[in-house]
């Protein structure tokens, strides 16, 4: 299925002339995460009412990178440059539970995902994305709550890095593989290469071994990628990616096993049968979306250089599958970096990253946000 945005773009348009419209840091080719560009499509639909207002659950983190919530309802927080991984209860403390192994940090690369084993309860493994000396690479550890990080075992390696486009969200699936999103690490020419780990969505088992029915034979899952940090899957089980653009469009993707979505020929809707167009699309001044999570029939994205929490309302129809994109919290918070559905899907949690080097920190900063969905 190719999917097209089409006429779309006057339902985001009237979103932005309204006021979604935000401050930002002044884009360039030499800022990855963030750029200029112009209009945003996307179909057309009723307003949403807002959820309810956000709250700190805990504040003085330095770079929160990703989430991934324990069996108990506390969560594993990564830490971008200090490389800890910190646990945060439900109630709001916070402490810390080790630093991994490896880690270089370097622009945008450092300590990047977290998934918790679907199978935790027996196996207690957690796996993490990071950034080495010579690649970025996935491994697997165990945690305990009172012995904390086990040492990390190596699954993936050889993952292009760079100081920046490195990807680094990593989820399971519905289908209990690992999903690992990467960047094209600056060179652009690996996105279409299927036999390259850059600008990817790779799919593999737990033990990292292609997944068998992969359509390459490889680990290789989608690609023409340019930096994809959100991995969501809705209540039928599709897969949605977050891109970053270069200059011009970010993208919302509904990522199809063997797709091509065009990078680097194509940003935003190509209106090309070779490539699968995007389901939304912004200006990168409204976004430089990283995480994202779908929870209360929306998908939530996290925007670093709009400063501001999307809401994609999905249709749950085949051909037009989101509505409007609608603009919440703008610059109230700086940037987001990370979305997660907490359990039992009454509440998100969202990521600050005003001390990434490109925000403005507040005393608090970097923070975790509740956000009630059930007002």
């Amino acid at each position: 299925m190719r999917h097209r945005a089409g006429t779309a773009a006057f339902g985001a348009a009237v979103l932005l002339a309204a006021g979604c419209t935000g401050g930002g840091e002044v884009g360039s080719p030499a800022d990855p995460e963030s750029g200029g560009g112009s209009a945003a499509p996307s179909t057309s639909a009723e307003r949403l009412v807002p959820p309810g207002d956000p709250s700190d659950i805990a504040t003085g983190l330095e770079v929160p990178w990703s989430t991934a919530f324990l069996p108990d309802g506390g969560a594993l927080v990564s830490e971008r440059d200090s490389a800890r991984i910190v646990r945060v209860g439900a109630d709001g403390g916070v402490d810390e539970v080790g630093r991994v192994e490896g880690v270089e940090p370097q622009g945008e690369g450092g300590l990047l995902g977290l998934a918790v084993s679907p199978g935790f309860r027996q196996d207690s493994y957690i796996y993490a994305y990071f950034t080495g000396a010579e690649d970025n690479r996935i491994v697997r550890m165990t945690y305990d709550p009172d012995d904390g990080l086990g040492a990390p075992k190596v699954i993936l390696d050889g993952i292009p890095s760079a100081g920046h486009h490195n990807g680094g969200r990593i989820a399971f699936g519905p289908d209990g593989m690992l999903y690992a999103a990467t960047g094209d690490a600056g060179d652009d020419g690996t996105a279409q290469d299927t036999g390259s780990l850059g600008g990817k969505i790779l799919r593999m088992t737990p033990a990292g071994e292609p997944a068998a029915d992969n359509p390459f034979d490889n680990l290789v899952y989608s690609y023409g990628h340019r930096n994809v940090q959100g991995l969501a899957w809705d209540e039928k089980d599709r897969l949605f990616g977050i891109e970053f653009g270069q200059n011009t469009f970010d993208e919302v993707n509904l990522i199809e096993a063997g797709g091509n979505y065009g990078w680097p020929e194509v940003e935003g809707v190509g209106e090309d049968a070779e490539y699968v167009d995007p389901v939304v699309t912004w200006d990168t001044g409204e976004a430089s979306p990283s995480g994202a999570a779908i929870a209360g029939g929306s998908l939530w994205v996290a925007a670093l250089r709009g400063e501001r929490l999307w809401r994609v309302p999905l249709t749950g129809d085949a051909d037009d599958p989101v509505a409007a994109p609608e603009a919440l919290f703008v610059g109230e918070y700086g940037r987001l970096r990370s979305v997660d559905a907490a359990p039992g899907g009454a509440e998100i949690w969202v990521t600050t990253s005003n001390r990434d080097g490109r925000g403005s920190p507040s005393d608090g900063d970097d923070r975790i946000l509740r956000v009630p969905l059930d007002k």
